[in-house]
């Protein structure tokens, strides 16, 4: 399954990422200035010095990439402790093959 990444991303200014995304046309040059996850509205925001804005919707990224509850924590872990680069494999990366890649299944036992 891939994933329609321009569902999960709002830019608030269409004027420039400093990301590579063929959604928004590729490199631009303007410099990330924050990297943030904002508990209010559950989203890493990225902020640009032209002023524009890309917020990236944590919960509907993890309701498309993952697949149970070993698969959801990854990427918790990512927003908490490194939300540029959590933002890089949202906008540049196959995220459901990272999650298959580093998840560790570990059944509960009885």
């Amino acid at each position: 399954m891939h994933t329609d990444k321009s569902r999960l991303i709002s830019n608030k200014s269409q004027t420039g990422v400093s990301f590579y995304n063929a959604n928004y046309g590729g490199y631009i040059t303007s410099t990330l200035l924050s990297c943030t996850y904002n508990m209010d509205n559950c989203c890493v925001e990225l902020k640009f010095s032209d002023g524009s804005m890309i917020a990236i919707d944590t919960i509907t990224v993890e309701n498309e990439v993952a697949d149970n509850m070993y698969e959801r924590s990854e990427p918790d872990y990512l927003i908490y402790n490194d939300p540029i680069g959590y933002a890089d494999l949202i906008l540049n990366g196959d995220p459901e093959n990272y999650l298959k890649t580093v998840t560790e299944y570990k059944p509960l036992n009885s």
